[in-house]
């Protein structure tokens, strides 16, 4: 769509916003269509959400200087509190511990260990990026180191391109579930849940998702092996299980004293996230992996990725703002009680709506834009919000698998060597790890006590 075409729509919808005396709902909605508007024609989303909510603010208090100061109250109001120094203590964490090649240590020892089953080292993969997942919880990180350490292993080994790359974008979803998560930092903020629940109750479904995937690598490697390949074994050099121990004592000592901590109630997720940081600082010391220049690319980048998800959440928080004054939630909530829906059936049509946003918009971005809208519904229809936050948190990672967005499968495309696999092999080698993780996600929405055998 052209850009004059675009911004005559919008502002045609504003015109009949101004002229056409809406009540706040209509006002909301038609500053919803508005955003996907805006994010259609390439505007990054946290302006896309300042400028709708500007916008929504104004026209449902007809006042234009409670408008202007609704992004400085947003602005004190969302980050100014303890809690939000989560977000870059794990996000330190995790990029030194991807400088001190942890991710690598694990994959080989994976490897050693996974040899002689078939499809091992698609299950290796699966193994590492579990264990890097639960140190780093990025799944954009783990898409990109492992397809730097595990694709030309897969391809040596007789796997096809398709299959090696489906893998490793596959299993690189991981990080985003299990604990610690910067989706499931966000979703805790957001929905104003206690952080260190979601990363207890994320644990036992994210060994169960990983395992699942395992079971399908193999299950694949003996009947499919059209799309596999003739995977053979590998040379592999022998690793005494002193060595493997030593290669894996980082990975165990970080999670002991970061998911222990919180576990055990010695400390909350945000003093649990600088001792992990502090933990990866001396890993990386100790391994020689981290200089003067090191350290300062490792600030800078924190600082970089900090902060564009600190002014998500404010425009997110200015956004909720809007809503509520345009009282959607209350009404959708109110109409969803009066149809009578049960609780499984709105988080099945959520689920839904969520995976197909999950191919066209980012995983924060999903979260900003259906979350305030869908918290309330959960909360009249009397769900659990810690459950709902990992049925979310699967949902829109599948998106991360889907065309025509698939960040993980971009990322995956951006790092193979050049001529791997096509953008369309990687899509096709995720499929069935997208359709394992709706399986796993329903299961969990039918059994939720899957999520809460921890806490």
């Amino acid at each position: 769509m052209g850009f004059g075409i675009l911004v005559t729509l919008i502002v045609t919808i504003f015109a009949v916003m101004i002229l056409g005396d809406l009540s706040p709902v209509g006002v909301g909605i038609l500053a919803f269509i508005g955003l996907f508007f805006l994010v259609a024609a390439g505007m990054p989303v946290a302006f896309a959400l300042i400028a709708m909510s500007f916008v929504g603010v104004w026209l449902t208090r007809d006042n234009f200087n409670v408008a202007r100061n609704a992004p400085g109250i947003a602005s004190s109001g969302a980050v100014r509190s303890f809690e939000f120094g989560v977000v870059p203590l794990f996000v330190m964490m995790g990029l030194i511990l991807d400088r001190a090649d942890v991710g690598r240590d694990a994959f080989q020892v994976a490897v050693v260990l996974l040899r002689r089953v078939r499809g091992g080292l698609g299950v290796a993969t699966v193994a590492a990026n579990a264990i890097f997942a639960a140190i780093t919880g990025s799944s954009i990180a783990s898409a990109a180191v492992f397809s730097r350490i595990a694709a030309p292993a897969m391809k040596e080994a007789g796997y096809t391109g398709r299959f090696a790359a489906g893998v490793i974008a596959g299993s690189s979803v991981l990080g985003m579930l299990i604990p610690p998560s910067l989706l499931l930092i966000i979703y805790g903020l957001l929905s104003e849940v206690s952080i260190g629940k979601l990363f207890i109750a994320a644990i036992v479904p994210g060994l169960l998702l990983a395992s699942a995937f395992a079971v399908l690598n193999v299950v694949m490697a003996t009947w499919f092996k059209r799309f596999v390949g003739e995977p053979h074994p590998i040379n592999v050099e022998h690793m005494k299980v002193g060595t493997m121990f030593l290669r894996l004592l980082p990975v165990i000592a970080i999670i002991v004293l970061v998911m222990g901590g919180i576990y055990g109630g010695l400390f909350s997720p945000t003093e649990a996230g600088a001792i992990g940081a502090f933990g990866a600082f001396v890993v990386a010391l100790v391994r020689g992996k981290l200089d003067w220049t090191g350290i300062k690319a490792v600030v800078l980048e924190t600082g970089y990725i900090t902060a564009s998800i600190l002014f998500l959440i404010i425009a997110a928080n200015l956004y909720a703002r809007m809503l509520t004054l345009s009282t959607i939630p209350m009404e959708a909530a109110s109409a969803i009680a009066a149809l009578d829906l049960q609780l499984v059936a709105f988080v099945l049509l959520y689920m839904v709506l969520v995976i197909l946003l999950g191919m066209i918009l980012d995983s924060v971005s999903i979260m900003l834009v259906i979350l305030p809208i869908a918290i309330p519904v959960v909360n009249v229809l009397g769900g659990d919000l810690i459950w709902f936050g990992i049925i979310t948190v699967i949902s829109i990672e599948i998106g991360l698998l889907t065309p025509p967005f698939g960040l993980s499968v971009f990322v995956v495309r951006g790092s193979l060597p050049k001529g791997f696999a096509t953008l369309g092999e990687i899509f096709a080698g995720a499929a069935p790890f997208a359709v394992v993780m709706l399986l796993v996600t329903l299961l969990i929405v039918f059994v939720p006590g899957i999520v809460h055998m921890l806490n």
